[in-house]
């Protein structure tokens, strides 16, 4: 297997500068049996993703990672872990986040079959 290590790098700074700019852009990264998790709620399909991700309540972001990392996974594949912070348009406290890949190569092209979101909340 390629470097998974710089592959997942290089896909998380893809995926968060397109996601802060223009997040329609994100479509290529996604196939119809790609699925997304964003806080609990299932979408599947890259046209359903991309809905799902314009649709959010805010149109300002700003995604800081922390950590990034990966493992090599089954059928030529790449887990990636990240965590971060995110700051909405208007907002002066970032939230913290944590997001899942499942990366899977498609003839040379990766491409997200699993992705998995979550804002991370303080411990109460």
């Amino acid at each position: 297997m390629s470097d998974f290590n710089a592959i997942a790098q290089q896909f998380v700074e893809f995926y968060y500068k397109t996601f802060d700019g223009n997040r329609a852009g994100l479509g290529a990264l996604y196939k119809e049996h790609s699925m997304l998790t964003f806080e609990a709620q299932g979408t599947q399909g890259s046209a359903a993703i991309v809905e799902k991700l314009q649709n959010l309540p805010f149109q300002e972001i700003q995604h800081r990672t922390d950590t990034v990392d990966a493992q090599p996974s089954a059928d030529d594949g790449i887990l990636v872990l990240v965590t971060g912070a995110l700051l909405l348009g208007g907002e002066s406290k970032p939230m913290s986040f944590t997001q899942v890949f499942q990366l899977k190569n498609d003839a040379g092209n990766w491409f997200v079959l699993n992705d998995v979101f979550r804002l991370v909340y303080p411990a109460a």
